[in-house]
């Protein structure tokens, strides 16, 4: 059973397709991928442009069609608007051409899905930007990833307390993965101390790897989603709806 994974919720837009859960191949935008191909940097803006052209390639390196497929994941966010918005509309003509089934992932649930060699708590965490963070607790113990919170969007002061009392209650270690927690990592590191650690994931796959295991687990357990009611989770307004929302 091929799935093909598609993450463009992040700058770093990726692709990945596995076969009975294992990685087949996967690319990273502007980066080569530890299981695939390489496709040149691009910014979210031209998404548009490079997505299909960035799953063809890894189709063709998998000696794949798109009819080879059994379901198609797409993380559907949070993330940048521009970036689900594309990632949808992409995924969506593609399963409407071919039948195939549409699996929305949470965009947060795959990044933490992408750590397997801790045990403890996971904080996924994405830079949200204006001081704001996505971000979802998960405990992973051994092969098994729980969630533990909600996907939301806070300020980064009120991410630092939900995850300082995740340590105080839990008393696990806690490691956090994400852009938005580079982003915010001396803050961080100064709050919660050796407790804790932030990992950049090049070491780890793609998420769109694990967005793609994560709905081969949906098509074994029959829960696909209504193609047509599909929308991205985006949790809060975008810029130009704010603006609109304050203008008289």
């Amino acid at each position: 059973m091929r799935i093909l994974g598609i993450d463009s919720a992040i700058p770093e837009a990726s692709v990945a397709i596995i076969k009975n859960g294992e990685i087949i191949v996967e690319a990273i935008q502007g980066k080569v991928g530890q299981f695939g191909v390489h496709h040149g940097g691009h910014a979210i803006g031209n998404l548009a442009e490079t997505l299909l052209p960035l799953i063809q390639s890894i189709l063709d390196r998998a000696q794949s069609t798109i009819k080879d497929l059994a379901a198609i994941g797409l993380s559907i966010g949070p993330g940048s608007f521009t970036g689900l918005r594309i990632g949808l509309a992409t995924a969506k003509g593609l399963a409407y051409g071919t039948d195939l089934p549409l699996i929305g992932i949470s965009t947060l649930h795959a990044h933490a899905a992408r750590v397997k060699d801790f045990d403890g708590v996971i904080g996924a965490m994405l830079d949200a930007r204006r001081g704001e963070v996505y971000v979802a607790l998960f405990r992973r113990q051994g092969e098994t990833l729980a969630r533990l919170t909600a996907d939301a969007v806070l300020p980064i002061r009120t991410a630092i307390e939900l995850l300082q009392i995740s340590q105080r209650d839990a008393e696990l270690p806690l490691l956090l993965i994400g852009d938005g927690a580079q982003a915010h990592e001396r803050q961080l590191n100064a709050a919660l101390g050796d407790a804790s650690r932030i990992v950049a994931g090049g070491d780890y796959a793609s998420a769109a790897a694990e967005v793609a295991r994560l709905a081969g687990e949906r098509v074994v357990a029959g829960s696909v989603d209504n193609l047509g009611a599909l929308a991205p989770v985006y949790l809060r307004l975008s810029e130009a709806k704010t603006k609109r929302k304050f203008l008289p």
